[in-house]
């Protein structure tokens, strides 16, 4: 502490000593005078104040572009926490979407696809269900597509094909997607556009004297 005192006090009185005296008062003139001669008679302590105020400004400018490599990590460091709240915060929407998007189709009942014209089929149709799918959706093709359709129901997406006033038809139908290798294929009827019970048009079905159906 002592040196860096003598080191500033050996700054201010040379830079005091080569220039104007105006601008001191005689006192204050006399007193550095006196001690810029006291440096002359003792070099070494003026060459040793001199490196240490050489060594201190180095280790200055050390500090300080060391300070500047921090203050740059620290930026970036933010920039990335920053980069990943908001992934966080758009995955936690994503997510809450995806919840909601759930809740609504548990809740909401099973619909029957529209037809080619976008109108639901009046009176009673059978379709052919090929499968039950989750985490599967193919509604993006059932338009313009009257014989390719499917419906919602407890997270499953059903899909059918075809569209049968005859049931008897449908049930050739289904008989040849079996031979096809799709064994899940069943005959499932929708009436007014909502999907019912077999039971509800069987009667109707063996009234019009074809063969059972060998589901």
């Amino acid at each position: 502490m002592k040196r860096i005192t003598a080191l500033l006090t050996l700054v201010l009185a040379v830079a005091w000593v080569t220039s104007s005296y105006a601008q001191l008062s005689k006192d204050e003139a006399k007193e550095w005078k006196n001690k810029a001669k006291e440096y002359k008679k003792n070099p070494e302590e003026l060459k040793q104040l001199v490196e240490e105020k050489e060594s201190l400004e180095g280790e200055v400018s050390s500090l300080k572009n060391e300070n500047t490599g921090l203050q740059s990590r620290v930026s970036d460091q933010n920039a990335k926490i920053s980069e990943l709240q908001e992934d966080m915060s758009k995955l936690r929407n994503d997510l809450a979407s995806a919840r909601a998007e759930l809740r609504d189709a548990q809740a909401s009942p099973a619909t029957a696809a529209p037809s080619s014209d976008g109108k639901m089929v009046d009176g009673v149709v059978f379709k052919v269900q090929v499968g039950a799918f989750r985490n599967k959706d193919l509604s993006k093709y059932f338009d313009n597509n009257e014989n390719f359709s499917g419906e919602s129901e407890d997270g499953m997406q059903k899909i059918t094909l075809g569209q049968f006033r005859d049931y008897w038809e449908a049930d050739t139908f289904k008989k040849y997607l079996r031979e096809m290798g799709v064994k899940d294929a069943w005959i499932v009827p929708y009436k007014d556009g909502t999907r019912v019970d077999i039971k509800d048009v069987l009667e109707g079905v063996i009234a019009s004297g074809g063969p059972s159906d060998s589901e």
